[in-house]
């Protein structure tokens, strides 16, 4: 495919058009408007060869059960996703958290919170170190069943005992995941990385702002192990940088093993960095799918849901209009 199309040319329209069509709520299947069926009538989100998913936390304000999950990501044809691990881990039966306090709490009340949540942790460690992966293979034959592929879990275990993070592959793997996703940092891919070797899988990092500070380099953190690979977040690095995630995609694909798509407005705009309806913003989504679609390279593209959902909407809508963006850039 020789010719990009940017965002300004391509999606504000399409976008508008699609948001008209879900909120009209005419009656078509999701998954005609969103991704496809294949031919055994499961949902498929590979269009033209580039995997579109989503990270379970883009459904944060909605039920957020494995099995919701699940009946989401059909309903809106998706037929990969990166899953966040307190779902994985409610459906295999760890000892719950404590509720927050409010935001108006007393300190007695945090105290007595603290107190809570510390033997709630204490818990769930021990959970984690006896648990039976039985759960976990009943998860994943129940999503595979359906047509969903987990790729990605984000136990994010930088923090856990070294049993807790053995644990952690372990589990993403009896999921069909190809490693475990954690924030980046110099201590958790320093630590993260030699795990991922013992256990042949990958540990993969998420950006937030950090490529706008001083000095900041990608490389510094996939160095501590072949086994690091990036969950390269293109909004937040447009949003901080102002740069063209391209050149990173470029120069780093076979060291970025899923993107994380988001629109963002960049770092001179007003309002500068921040989260806007797909078409919206001023991130090159289209030029991003599109470079990777030409070169055919097997980077999982995710749907991370963060601008605020308009109150005539839902998650589930917006991402169904989101899938559908990157399905008319790569169709």
């Amino acid at each position: 495919m020789d010719k990009m199309i940017s965002n300004s040319n391509f999606s504000r329209r399409k976008f508008i058009g699609s948001a008209a069509t879900v909120a009209a709520g005419i009656s078509i299947s999701p998954t005609v408007l969103a991704g496809s069926l294949s031919g055994t009538g499961k949902p498929n989100s590979r269009f033209k060869g580039v995997q579109i998913g989503a990270i379970t936390y883009s459904w944060r304000s909605m039920p957020s059960t494995a099995q919701d999950i699940l009946k989401y990501c059909v309903e809106a044809g998706i037929s990969s996703i990166e899953l966040m691990g307190n779902v994985a881990e409610e459906y295999a039966g760890i000892p719950p958290m404590p509720t927050r306090p409010a935001r108006d709490a007393t300190d007695t009340e945090r105290a007595a919170y603290q107190r809570d949540a510390d033997i709630a942790s204490e818990r769930q460690r021990e959970w984690r170190l006896s648990a039976s992966m039985d759960k976990y293979t009943e998860l994943r034959k129940l999503f595979k069943k359906s047509g969903v592929n987990i790729h990605i879990v984000k136990f994010a275990p930088a923090n856990w005992t070294g049993n807790e993070i053995d644990y952690a592959f372990t589990a993403a793997k009896v999921l069909g995941a190809k490693g475990i996703s954690n924030e980046i940092g110099h201590e958790a891919c320093a630590r993260l990385g030699k795990y991922a070797e013992k256990h042949n899988m990958y540990a993969i990092y998420h950006n937030h702002a950090q490529p706008g500070e001083p000095g900041f380099s990608f490389d510094d953190f996939l160095d501590y192990s072949p086994r690091n690979m990036l969950n390269f977040d293109v909004g937040h690095y447009f949003g901080a940088t102002g740069n063209h995630p391209n050149e990173v995609i470029e120069r780093l694909h076979n060291r970025i093993f899923s993107i994380h798509l988001k629109d963002k407005t960049g770092k001179d705009a007003s309002p500068a960095n921040t989260n806007m309806p797909w078409g919206e913003g001023d991130t090159p989504i289209a030029e991003i799918l599109q470079l990777i679609q030409k070169n055919k390279w097997p980077i999982y593209c995710d749907i991370e849901l963060e601008y605020s959902v308009p109150e005539n909407s839902n998650a589930q809508k917006e991402i169904i209009k989101c899938v559908e963006y990157c399905r008319d850039i790569l169709v």
